[in-house]
């Protein structure tokens, strides 16, 4: 079983699954990727995943269903290109033999999900779509920063060794942030060499890993003094409440250069 991200647009990946001659993908946005691959390699796409409603990531779910007839599989409460099979937190599905834990995961839009394969080969996986990015997290577009510390709290509290397959290339410019919030963090500076000689040869920083985004990631690391601290030169009166933090985070972020 391989793993593949597939560029599409400016920076979004298109995550592929394959074993044998059947593959699955998740939030495929353009469906023009996908069916180049498939033919590229003789693969027959068996299901689609879908972790939220944004064009992005839905846009190319019609086609796909069309051209291979491929089974959809997205979230209960977000509008979504029908037919489907619609799911929640603390359900399960099956797809090229793996189960895949379905989590809520609300706060960049109000019915995001993700899927978790826990005994995936090569390590659990987590396709968590624009909620956790690597030194990062989404925009709050729908949900509050309550509603994104708990998504991302249960995300970080999987295996260490879970591969991260987040749906776009944000990794500088959120390193970028991050440092600006710890600049001190060791770890983190070495993930920034590694990332930085990575994108120079034109390859992905992803997937990352659960233990690594404990260590790097500010909105993984709210409860952590340095970052707190950092929240307040933003927002001096801000307490010690790990949301406020990511609240105050967040804003940052948004206008961040």
């Amino acid at each position: 079983m391989t793993l593949h991200p597939l560029p599409a647009f400016d920076d979004n990946y298109i995550w592929l699954l394959h074993e044998g001659a059947r593959a699955l993908v998740v939030d495929p946005g353009e469906p023009e990727v996908v069916l180049n691959w498939l033919v590229q390699h003789n693969v027959a796409l068996d299901t689609i995943l879908i972790t939220h409603h944004h064009a992005d990531h839905t846009g190319g779910v019609a086609a796909l269903r069309q051209a291979t007839g491929a089974r959809v599989i997205g979230p209960a409460f977000e509008s979504m290109p029908e037919p489907l099979d619609r799911v929640g937190g603390g359900e399960s599905v099956t797809a090229l033999g793996l189960r895949f834990e379905v989590i809520d995961v609300p706060g960049h839009t109000a019915g995001h999900i993700a899927f978790f394969a826990p005994d995936a080969p090569g390590g659990p996986l987590l396709f968590c779509g624009d909620t956790l990015f690597s030194a990062g997290c989404g925009r709050l577009f729908e949900g509050t920063a309550a509603q994104m510390h708990e998504s991302l709290t249960r995300l970080a509290a999987l295996p260490g060794g879970t591969r991260v397959c987040c749906a776009h290339e944000y990794t500088l410019s959120n390193i970028k942030f991050a440092q600006a919030v710890e600049p001190d963090n060791a770890a983190l500076a070495d993930y920034a060499a590694r990332c930085m000689a990575l994108r120079a040869g034109n390859l992905p920083t992803l997937p990352s890993s659960i233990a690594l985004e404990r260590q790097i990631n500010p909105f993984l690391r709210t409860d952590e003094a340095s970052v707190a601290q950092a929240a307040r030169t933003q927002n001096p009166a801000l307490a010690d409440d790990p949301v406020a933090v990511l609240a105050t985070l967040r804003e940052w972020k948004n206008g961040f250069r």
